[in-house]
């Protein structure tokens, strides 16, 4: 090991913590975190034959996108770089909490692309339009169903998105996995075969990208509706512009969903939910009313929700 020597302030000599140091922390932290995971965890066979606790290293490699030869040279502390989408989609595989993933960006000397962040896609232009646009829902959505940015209405709709940690709003994990999402759906089960169809169809230009194949594989090890809808292999890009929701607070609402796009029609669109009547209307109002006094008694910001793209 190398290491730099550094005058102190008595005039004798001591040792600064060199890289080496770090990447033996990054590969005993990789390591330790790889063997606590079952098989199972991940949508994994453990098989009859394995020996190796938790995870092998050809299988985080699988599930993080990565190739195995380097994978493995990241945990023998190999001097490698390591870009902060790949570092995600290992913290993804390996299903890090938000105190490990932190952990992990700062041994491996990147920048994370923290959920909690401000999302630079989400101007004050556009977040002054979402505010506008209440009391009727808005929300800004990427091809991933990930929600970067919503209005207090929109946060309610469904069920309370500020209760959920960032990383979990995603519109197509609700739909699969969340009680009070799903129930909020009127159409549920053609809702969320239309939205793995969709998600099917814009993958096609992510393939190699490591977050949408974390994305599938924990959609995948979740959610046996989801499996079964995405091996049906079903392609689509519209889901319909009619919506239903059945609201806990307010009730049956009767939605025109709008798609504004903020760039290539790939990227990220701010959705609109216009009333159809005027009892859906009249709702809208009670229900921006209720998320208001929600937030009110919540600390933090009070407007409109942003988020960095995850």
């Amino acid at each position: 090991m190398t290491t730099t020597t550094v005058q102190g302030g008595s005039g004798q000599p001591h040792r600064a913590q060199s890289p080496d140091v770090r990447r033996r922390e990054l590969a005993e932290f990789l390591r330790s975190r790889r063997e606590r995971i079952s098989p199972e965890q991940v949508g994994l066979a453990r098989g009859s034959r394995r020996r190796t606790p938790g995870l092998r290293r050809e299988e985080v490699a699988h599930l993080s996108s990565v190739g195995v030869t380097w994978y493995t040279w990241l945990e023998q502390a190999r001097d490698i770089k390591v870009s902060a989408q790949v570092l995600d989609a290992l913290a993804r595989a390996l299903l890090l909490d938000p105190v490990e993933r932190a952990h992990l960006f700062s041994l491996a000397g990147g920048v994370d692309p923290d959920p909690t962040t401000p999302c630079p896609q989400v101007t004050p232009a556009l977040r002054s339009m979402l505010e506008q646009l209440e009391p009727f829902p808005a929300a800004v959505q990427n091809s991933r169903y990930d929600l970067l940015a919503y209005n207090s209405t929109y946060g309610v709709l469904m069920r309370d998105l500020d209760a959920l940690p960032p990383e979990d709003r995603n519109c197509l994990w609700l739909a699969f996995t969340d009680d009070a999402w799903r129930a909020a759906l009127v159409d549920r089960a053609n809702a969320q075969r239309a939205m793995a169809a969709r998600f099917r169809a814009s993958m096609a230009e992510h393939l190699g990208d490591p977050a949408w194949k974390a994305l599938l594989a924990r959609l995948r090890c979740a959610s046996e509706e989801f499996r079964a809808a995405w091996d049906r292999h079903e392609v689509d890009t519209n889901t319909g512009y009619r919506k239903s929701f059945d609201n806990a607070v307010v009730g049956r609402l009767e939605l025109e969903q709008t798609p504004l796009w903020l760039g290539p029609k790939a990227g990220p669109v701010l959705l609109g939910y216009m009333p159809v009547d005027e009892e859906t209307r009249e709702r809208l109002g009670r229900l921006q009313a209720y998320a208001r006094d929600l937030r009110a008694r919540r600390p933090g910001p009070h407007g409109v929700r942003a988020y960095a793209e995850v």
